[in-house]
Formats: C-alpha cells, structure tokens, sequence
C-alpha cells in the first residue's frame, strides 16, 4: 500500500539570514514523520511534506518555535452552541485541532467558545465552522457586538425554561404516583387515573421525545462521530426506563388490568431534574462573566464632538481619531484623549480599582469610561473604538477567561474517555444483579443500571477549571490585575522572588532637575541651553526631566545637528558643531574623558538619592546635572507586604549604586542590583532561575521588555509603554506595587478554588458510581445529584467575585 502523504506551507517570521533557513531546514527533518522540507529564505516560508499518520501541523509548528522562529498565523473567535458537558468541549477541540492548516484550537465550555489559531493560506473560517457542524454542532462567528450574542443565549434560555414548565407539569402526577407507593406516605390521597398505565404513558412520552429530543440529537452526532457524551448517558438512562414500562404496558397486564411495577415517573423524573440543573447551570455561568458585562457597560453611548464650530451629540462608534469633543461635568469620558482646555478631578475606580479621584489638567492624558467628576473639559480624541484602553482591557480578560490553565488537561483527558468506560460499569452492574444479586429480577437490575448511567455525567468535571479562571480574572481585572491566560492565572502563586525596576515602577517615574553645576568658565544658561538641545531627542525619563527643568527656567533650547542614545550610558549628539556627551562614568571613561574633578559632587549627590550626570564639551568635563525621582506613596507599604507573604524582593536598575542603595533603603528594599544594562536584566533573571528561583519581572519601560519576557512571571505597570505591556503576562493597571500582592492572591485563591472544584468533581463520580452500583441510590436521586454537581461547582467558583 502506498504510502499518503502531506504538505503545508507555513509562512516564518524572524528568519535573518540564510543560515536561520539552514536551522529550520534541519531542525524539521528531525520531527519523527517529516519527510521532506524546503525552507525559501526570500518568501519567508517553508514546505513541509510529511506522513499524517505519525506527524501533523501542530507538531511541526511546536519545533520552529522550539527553534526560536514564529509560524503566522490569525486567530478567529467562534461561538458554540450545543454543548452540553466536558466530553463536547474535547470532542470539538479535538475535531478542529485535526484540521489541516489550523495550528492550536482550544474550546471553553463554560463560555461556548473556541479559539482557533490558523493560517489563513490553508484553511479559512468556512471549513471550520463546516467541521464544527459535521461533529453535530452549531458554529458561528463570534458576535462583535456582544448584545446579539446575549440574544441569542437569552431565546435559547426561555426555550429551556418553557421546556422545564411543559416537563414539571406532566411529570408531576407520575410524581405523585411514585410518593405515594410509599408506607409512610399511605395517607397523601392519589386519584385512581394516576395508577392507569395508559395514562402514565399518555403523560411521560412527551416528556421524553419531545422535552428529552434534545438529548437524543446530541446523543445521535456524538455517536456518529465514533464519540459519546453526557447526553448519550441520559438517553440511554431514560429510554431503558421509558421502553422496558412500555413494554411491561403492552404485554404484561393480568386479567385484572392490574400492572407490575412501572417506571415512567423514573424517566420523566430524571429529564425534568436534568433540564432544572441546566437551567440553573446557565444562570449560574452567566453571572461568572459578570466582570465582562461590568466592564462593557462602563462604556459611554454617545459623545458631544465640535465639528465646523457646532456642538454635536454622536454616537460612540462614529467619533474619530483627532475629534475635539466637550466632557461636562458628571458625565463619562468617551474615548481616550488629551486635555486641550479645562481641568477637573476623574474618578478611574471603574478601571483602576483606585478610589481617590485624580486631579487632570491641560495636556494630562484621559481614559475612556473614567467619570468627569467636577470640571468642564475639551479633549482631543487619540483612541478610539478597539484601541482604547477599556477595550484592550475587555479582550485581555476575555482571552484570559477564555484561554485554559494547565491543571485543566487532566479534566480534558479524563472526559474523553469517561463516558464509555461509564457505559461499561453500568453495563457490567446490570449483568451483576441480574445473575447474582437478584437473579432473573430485570427490573431491579435495570434499576441499578439507570442510576449508574445518571450519576456519572462528568458535566463537574468539564466546569471545574473554566468557572474558576472566568470568576477568578473577572474578578482580578475588577481591582485592576489583567492576566493575560489562565496559565498565568494558575502560575502567579509559585512566585518566590519579586524583581523590581526602579524608574517608574517603585518611584514615581517623574524626576525633577534639582542641581545644575559648571566646572569651569562655561556660562550657566549656554551650558543649559547646550544640555537641552542635546538630550531633546532622547526619550528617557531622565532626558525628558532634564528638558523640562530646563524650559521652565525660561531657556529655549534648540535642534541638534546628530543624536545617538546608547541605552544604559547615555547619549552623544552634535549642537552647534560641537560634540556634547552626557551620561555615567563608564560613558566618560570609555570616551577617555577626565572626570577627577566632578567625581566627589557625584557622589555627594548620589548619596542624597540624587541621579548626577556628567557633561562633556568636546571632550572635556565641564559640569554635571542632577535630578531627582521620588518613590511612590505606597511602595513601602507594598514592599513590606510583599516581605510579609515570604518573598524576597529585589530592585534592579540601570542607575549607579549609590543612588540605587539610597532609593531601596527608602523603600525597604535590602538587596539591589545596580548599574546593569537593559539586556542585562534579562540574564540577571537567568541566574536567580538557574539557582532555582521563581521569579516575577516588574517594570514599565521598553528596557524592561526582554527581562518581563524572560521572567517566569512579567508584570507591566499599566502607566507604562505599550511594549512592555504587551511582553508582560499581566498588567497592573493602577501602577501601584500593592497590585503586586493582589495579583498573587488572586492566583492563590483562584487555584485552590479549582483543586476544590476537581476534588469535588472526581470525589462525586469515583462515590457516586459504586453507591449507584451498590444499589443504595435511587435514579431519580441520582439524577438530582447529578444536576446538584454542576451548579455547585459553578457557585464555588462565584466565591471569587467576591474576594476583598
């Protein structure tokens, strides 16, 4: 037989030189099933020819990464309707990670979606949806607009409430008939037509085929795809109870009209409790998305702008990038902006958890959903619709709550193999009783049978994990803690060592110039202005308090001719012809600049906390600059509070010694690691995992980008650049260190919460099936256990919204 083979052609990012393709080229030939490969160094992509049987796409993808490369790829969002328990959510997973083209899908069942990362040469949005389908599933595109999708689930809810109403009415005779065979129950008055076989039929068969179809439809497609799941188990449970009562209807009545024992109330039973703890599974799952919901109706509906003169009112979505729009008092600020005219205090509790009310004024930046607490301002529209600050919070925490935490892939395991190996035991039961137990007695032993099949749906184990990360992130983003995946979530709570940046993260950011000192005949103000036109085109913090110090001496500065910034040194440009250098020792010193005289200012200054920069003229020193950076108001507590959870706390920097030990002694901080260059920080990392640390980054700069990728745990501050944020794990809006604390809390109780949940998930099923088994649990009992999981797991998880 001939061998089939595949081929995908995947497209690389991070290629550099032909060599890079050489890398690739040989690293793939090594996966176990890789035929043959072609890497074009010009196109950016390779070919991969391989046997499917032994490799597949995702394997491939997971070498070029392994290899340091990026396969490109884009992400769609699908909505899944239909999903009634653990073994759906991995049946869909694994139908779509099997696509040719798609490189990772994972499904949430408590959300009903999937995240599907593909590359768009290969395959596109209709086969996926297509193979959704063709495992028996509804798929569609997820809703921008998050009102449709309530819609929808709301008319999928009031179908299922109308079916739970149509099922209790006609189950509640078959109810009573069944309470009152009891001894202890002889006296409760049971009307006559109750007790006629007919009548119990004419009242659980549309219980059973037409409030219970949903149960044969689903059970019907898992079974078409060589699968089986929850409602495969309730089929079987109520038809074995339905049919063997018809049967004992039709063909086992005496001469009296009298009946043996019936069992239609046990199927009508079941299918009403099962439909009640669906329902009550909903409304619970509802409100562990609460956090999203909160957060979409922070947003503003409409925004007065100033076009040609004329104040208009639009809608939201239909203001623009540069629109002057009027924020009165009391109401929301619209979009992200920029104060143009006014001033006021926002209240940015809604975003930042921070309850005090921040001061603005002209040219101080606005958030989008804040409240205009007091002042009538005019702001310039910077972001809007997705690029605001509000919607990137809204995705990270939908990614977050939609993404899975390790912990969760035993669940995922379990539950794909779980319902057949409950169809065994419940098979295997009814062969026990009814050979040994009660020998011949079928109806005892179908009994059993029924009940082992109920109390078995692993719905609590497929909800265990999801609940907790969907209620654990939404609650974390409320006191503003973004994580950006559950296995951050489920990964803060090992952090054993906290490294912090200093600039901007344990102090304010915002140095002030403090000292200004010539060393020779050079006038004070043309030393300023030379200053300032050097250190004008550098983006440091420290450059840009330099500059403004000098313009509010009243100096104007102008352009120079030639810049360089040499990160961690300084910077060296050309004003006016002449060559200025400004920066550390170690810049002078490797530019062979004396520096004897200014040294002992230098140090005078760092040991008040001050940060001194030498001057140099055309090579000579001719003075030096201080600023000054004050350490946030809460960072000492923050710290302290870090040191009483245990852990040890670090502050790293790129500043000289002397200012860095002033700065950590004023913060409480006892080890410190100074002087080290932006790369350094990434391998100052690397030595405290190698000794076996778990290590979490905080810091706020692009500087500090590589050492929060290569962290165990990033931490951006969220009043910090775009890049850092985006390398980081998880962003702390309020960019105040008691995030930190509330961050690895969230992680703690987020994960005990899940332990919880599993333990109660596998404790139910591993005691429920053999006292099923054993014959002590009704299967009506049964059934109310089953549904009595879920919704526990579900309201467990709720405790998280509720953490301080």
């Amino acid at each position: 037989m001939n061998q089939v083979l595949k081929e995908t052609i995947l497209p690389i990012k991070g290629m550099t030189c032909a060599s890079c393709a050489n890398q690739i080229e040989k690293g793939l030939k090594n996966v176990n099933g890789v035929q043959e490969v072609n890497v074009n160094f010009a196109l950016e992509i390779t070919t991969v020819t391989y046997d499917p049987s032994i490799a597949n796409v995702q394997q491939v993808e997971g070498k070029i990464k392994e290899l340091g490369y990026e396969v490109l790829s884009e992400k769609a969002e699908l909505t899944i309707f239909g999903m009634t328990c653990a073994a759906c959510s991995t049946r869909v997973e694994k139908g779509l990670n099997k696509l040719e083209g798609v490189t990772k899908a994972s499904v949430n069942l408590t959300l009903e979606t999937a995240t599907v990362e593909y590359i768009p040469s290969q395959i596109g949005l209709k086969e996926m949806l297509q193979r959704v389908e063709k495992l028996g599933y509804k798929a569609t595109l997820k809703q921008e607009k998050v009102g449709e999708l309530e819609s929808i689930k709301s008319k999928d809810l009031e179908k299922q409430k109308a079916k739970f109403i149509l099922s209790l009415i006609l189950t509640f005779p078959l109810l009573w008939a069944m309470v009152s065979h009891f001894s202890f129950t002889s006296f409760i008055y049971l009307p006559e037509m109750f007790m006629n076989p007919w009548v119990q039929l004419a009242l659980a068969t549309p219980v059973q085929f037409i409030v219970g179809r949903q149960f044969y439809i689903g059970a019907y497609k898992a079974l078409r795809n060589k699968s089986a799941n929850m409602d495969v188990l309730v089929a079987l449970g109520t038809s074995a109870a339905y049919f063997y009562s018809l049967y004992l209807t039709i063909f086992s009545m005496d001469s009296k009209e009298q009946m043996v024992e019936l069992y239609y109330e046990t199927s009508a039973v079941l299918i009403t409790l099962i439909i009640l703890g669906k329902l009550f599974e909903s409304r619970a799952k509802g409100r562990s998305s609460e956090a999203i919901k909160k957060l979409m109706g922070l947003q503003a509906k409409t925004a007065t702008v100033i076009r040609n003169g004329d104040e208009q009112e639009i809608l939201l979505e239909d203001v623009m990038v540069g629109d002057l729009l009027v924020v009165k008092p009391g109401e929301k600020i619209p979009v992200d902006g920029k104060i143009l005219e006014g001033r006021t205090a926002l209240d940015e509790s809604m975003l930042t958890g921070e309850s005090v009310p921040v001061d603005k004024t002209v040219g101080d930046n606005v958030i989008g959903a804040t409240l205009n607490k007091n002042g009538f301002i005019k702001i310039q529209a910077i972001k809007v619709g997705r690029d605001t600050a509000l919607s990137q919070i809204i995705k990270v925490v939908e990614e977050a709550q939609g993404s899975k935490a390790p912990i969760q892939r035993l669940a995922d395991q379990i539950s794909g193999i779980f319902v057949p190996i409950v169809v065994g035991i419940a098979c295997l039961t009814f062969i026990i009783w009814i050979l040994l137990v009660t020998p011949g007695d079928f109806a005892e032993a179908l009994e059993k049978l029924i009940a082992v099949l109920v109390i078995a749906c692993p719905c609590a184990l497929g909800l265990a994990t999801p609940t907790s990360i969907m209620a654990g992130s939404g609650r974390a983003a409320e006191i503003g803690v973004l994580f950006r995946g559950g296995e951050h979530l489920e990964g803060t709570h090992k952090v054993t060592t906290i490294l912090l940046d200093k600039t901007g993260t344990v102090t304010n950011g915002t140095p002030v110039l403090t000292n200004i000192i010539t060393l020779s005949h050079v006038d004070e103000k043309q030393f300023l202005k030379i200053v300032g036109s050097a250190e004008k085109q550098s983006e440091h913090p420290l450059a840009q308090s330099i500059v403004t110090g000098i313009k509010e001496r009243g100096i104007k500065i102008g352009e120079a001719e030639e810049f360089e910034a040499i990160p961690g040194y300084g910077i060296v440009a050309k004003v006016h012809g002449q060559e200025i250098v400004a920066g550390t020792r170690n810049l002078m010193h490797q530019r062979k600049i004396s520096i004897d005289q200014a040294l002992p200012t230098m140090e005078q200054l760092e040991d008040e906390g001050k940060t001194a920069m030498l001057i140099s003229i055309n090579g000579e020193n001719v003075g030096l600059i201080a600023v000054a950076d004050t350490i946030k108001e809460t960072s000492k507590s923050a710290i302290q509070r870090l040191k009483d959870m245990g852990l040890e706390v670090i502050m790293i920097t790129g500043d000289n010694e002397r200012t860095a030990k002033t700065i950590a002694l004023e913060a409480g901080i006892d080890t410190v690691i100074s002087e080290i260059l932006p790369a350094g920080k990434a391998d100052e990392i690397k030595k405290l995992q190698q000794s076996g640390k778990v290590v979490a980054m905080v810091g706020d700069g692009i500087n500090d980008a590589p050492a929060l990728a290569m962290a165990d745990i990033g931490m951006a501050i969220g009043t910090g650049t775009d890049v850092a944020i985006e390398a980081a794990d998880i962003t702390l809006i309020r960019g105040d260190l008691n995030s930190i604390a509330d961050a690895i809390i969230m992680s703690k109780k987020t994960m005990t919460n899940i332990k919880q949940n599993l333990f109660w998930a596998f404790a139910y099923n591993s005691l429920g099936i053999p006292i099923a088994a054993l014959g002590f649990l009704a299967p009506w009992l049964a059934g109310a256990a089953m549904a009595f999981s879920s919704v526990s797991v579900v309201l467990n998880a709720l405790r998280l919204q509720r953490i301080k």
